[in-house]
């Protein structure tokens, strides 16, 4: 059976999942709302299913807060994942930090920004959305480097693979809390 952590940020949820070893490998059931909800997982309707894959170690992207509810899990890898609450209220700006492998989820409410680091090459993880990604959907964003936030990256700065955009974001004293 799987169990739901509720963490220090209001909704952010931790989940340990059943991973079956097998003589080939492991099995896992990524997601059943019945047995999480049971454990005290929200009623979320999920729409989107993706899929990512990075190449390499290092791969960095984030801070991003965007207009949907997400559940993340590995099928393949590691990665260090940073949440920041961008909603408005008195967890603004707090920050948790989770190394995930295919045995773990997150469930990320609407609000709280999400970024990763890659810690394997080769890393594959899912991600459900609550509402279809579109371009032009609102995102806000935070620096990956904000000295306030300190994100406690598994890599020095010099061996992460970023994008300009995510490390020239405004630093969390210029976002907007998000009200919802």
């Amino acid at each position: 059976m799987p169990s739901v952590k509720q963490t220090s940020i209001p909704g952010l949820l931790q989940i340990e999942l059943d991973l079956i070893e097998t003589p080939q490998g492991w099995f896992k059931e990524s997601f059943q709302q019945a047995k999480l909800v049971d454990q005290g997982f929200p009623q979320v309707e999920f729409v989107q299913n993706n899929m990512a894959y990075t190449t390499e170690v290092g791969i960095t992207r984030g801070i991003h807060a965007e207009a949907w509810d997400r559940y993340i899990s590995p099928a393949l890898g590691r990665l260090f994942t940073a949440i920041v609450d961008l909603r408005e209220g008195a967890t603004f700006g707090r920050l948790e930090t989770f190394e995930l492998t295919p045995g773990q989820a997150i469930f990320l409410p609407e609000g709280c920004g999400h970024s990763f680091c890659t810690l394997e090459p080769n890393t594959v993880y899912t991600y459900l959305l609550a509402a279809h990604w579109t371009p032009d959907a609102p995102r806000t964003m935070v620096n990956l480097f904000d000295p306030q936030l300190a994100v406690p990256w598994p890599l020095p700065k010099d061996q992460l693979q970023f994008v300009e955009a995510d490390a020239t974001a405004p630093y969390l004293d210029a976002v907007t809390p998000i009200r919802l």
